[in-house]
């Protein structure tokens, strides 16, 4: 239940809903397989998220004086190179601050660019907790729901599969949890978003 907030503005019409309004589902859904392929074409690796989170962690441990190369992570193969070479020179980094930008763009476009004041407390806590928690099972999986789930399965591998069903696991421990935290369920008429 988030904090409530004015009906988001919407155009009329298909070509102005691009840029103000909500997309159609399966219009999301292509733009995402579109954005996928051109991060390969591009990169020539899959689309992934997660990796950058700890190159910037890396990165603020050796700013505060820390030596994170000699940490058996950074001592693997392309690791190694990653944390040596500059931040914007990673390109995982650069996807990141491109998606960034285009969800502050985007948000500012649809009209629902706001800093939310009074959220409640335990809000907060479960927003921080849960998005700890998805960090650290992201590393831990070797990749968020871009770079484990989606491209896993787009490459046609077995672990895209296995992270799949473990989110959906996840998923049912979360919505057990969310009343905890002051939180409701969506439900069943509530629709798709």
């Amino acid at each position: 239940t988030p904090p409530p907030i004015g009906p988001v503005p919407s155009a009329r019409g298909a070509a102005a809903r691009v840029l103000r309004g909500s997309w159609p589902l399966a219009v999301g859904a292509v733009a995402l397989a579109v954005l996928g392929a051109g991060v390969l074409l591009v990169s020539g690796g899959a689309w992934g998220v997660t990796s950058a989170f700890s190159l910037w962690g890396a990165e603020l441990v050796r700013a505060l004086g820390g030596h994170p190369e000699s940490w058996s992570w950074w001592q693997q193969p392309g690791n190694k190179e990653m944390l040596a070479g500059p931040v914007l020179a990673d390109k995982t980094s650069l996807t990141d601050i491109g998606i960034m930008i285009g969800a502050a763009a985007a948000a500012a476009l649809g009209g629902s660019w706001t800093l939310h004041r009074g959220v409640p407390w335990r809000t907060g806590v479960a927003a921080v907790l849960g998005g700890v928690l998805m960090g650290i099972g992201a590393r831990l999986a070797g990749g968020c729901n871009i770079g484990a789930y989606l491209a896993g399965i787009a490459s046609g591998s077995l672990h895209g599969w296995l992270w799949g069903a473990f989110a959906l696991l996840g998923t049912w421990a979360g919505l057990k949890l969310r009343p905890l935290f002051g939180l409701g369920n969506p439900k069943p008429g509530d629709g798709v978003c």
